[in-house]
């Protein structure tokens, strides 16, 4: 299993983080939701998505990392909810 994660993050319609990715090289979207960015670091109060994002885009991208080597993504796509910071 291959995983290249290719970016650029992007802001969805719900202030959540899309970030591109490949998988064995097909298109693979990783979405972080807005609750996962928050609670990321709950001693932060959060401006611009895409700003926090960047600040803490290593851990966020080894969670998405560790879920897609799991098998839990689906149709193309990945999603990253607050639930999923715990078991890390």
């Amino acid at each position: 299993m291959r995983i290249e994660f290719i970016g650029p993050p992007i802001l969805m319609t719900d202030q959540g983080v899309s970030y591109r990715a490949k998988l064995d090289g097909k298109d693979l979207e990783c979405q972080f939701s807005y609750e996962a960015l928050e609670d990321i670091d709950p001693d932060s109060i959060m401006g611009n998505p895409l700003e926090h994002f960047a600040k803490h885009q290593l851990k966020l991208l080894s969670i998405a990392e560790q879920k897609i080597s799991k098998g839990y993504s689906h149709d193309g796509i990945l999603q990253v909810h607050s639930n999923d910071l715990i078991a890390d």
